[in-house]
């Protein structure tokens, strides 16, 4: 398991210390997190950005790329879906392995404190595709999303924003080979 430490920078601390030289723009560094890619994290996050072709110019599918949020935020999600630059951002998506408790618990109340309206999580450790949205503050001020769902690699999603586009989710989730050579889709 991967331990995540955080340290809470303004986005303008975040940008001073570029600046100066402590850390460079071609670093892997974000301000929420820092994080090493798998294989399997890296072809499904290249899969999702070549899905431009779905949208056409329609929205712009980013990976890697940080997004400013109006909660003093700035991550870099591994891919978000958006009309214009940060202004109208439709989706944002992480890909999960070994930071699937992180992207479930912190940056999920990340991404539903600054309002985004869908956020997924490619849980590539069960296989699954997991779809929150309507974000929301409880009573005691933490913030979630009131509706999640999953979807399995045999199922197609409607891109939010683009009901008639649709993800066939089997492009992410290959069928994996068991030990005995069987194939499960």
């Amino acid at each position: 398991m991967n331990i995540v430490t955080t340290k809470r920078f303004t986005i303008d601390e975040y940008h001073r210390l570029i600046e100066l030289g402590f850390l460079q723009e071609n670093e892997r560094i974000e301000l929420i997190q820092i994080v090493a890619k798998r294989t399997a994290h890296t072809v499904c996050g290249s899969i999702l950005c070549r899905q431009h072709r779905l949208l056409g110019d329609r929205a712009v599918i980013r990976g890697q790329y940080p997004i400013t949020l109006p909660n003093q935020s700035e991550p870099e999600p591994d891919v978000a879906i958006a009309r214009g630059i940060d202004e109208d951002i439709l989706l944002v998506i992480e890909i999960s392995d070994t930071t699937l408790d992180y992207d479930q618990t912190t940056k999920l109340e990340i991404y539903a404190e600054a309002g985004i309206s869908h956020y997924w999580i490619v849980n590539l450790n069960a296989r699954q595709l997991e779809h929150y949205n309507q974000p929301y503050q409880n009573a005691q001020g933490k913030f979630n999303y009131l509706s999640k769902q999953i979807s399995l690699p045999c199922q197609s999603v409607a891109i939010p924003g683009f009901e008639d586009v649709f993800l066939e989710l089997n492009r992410i989730f290959p069928p994996v080979v068991s030990e005995s050579g069987l194939t499960q889709k």
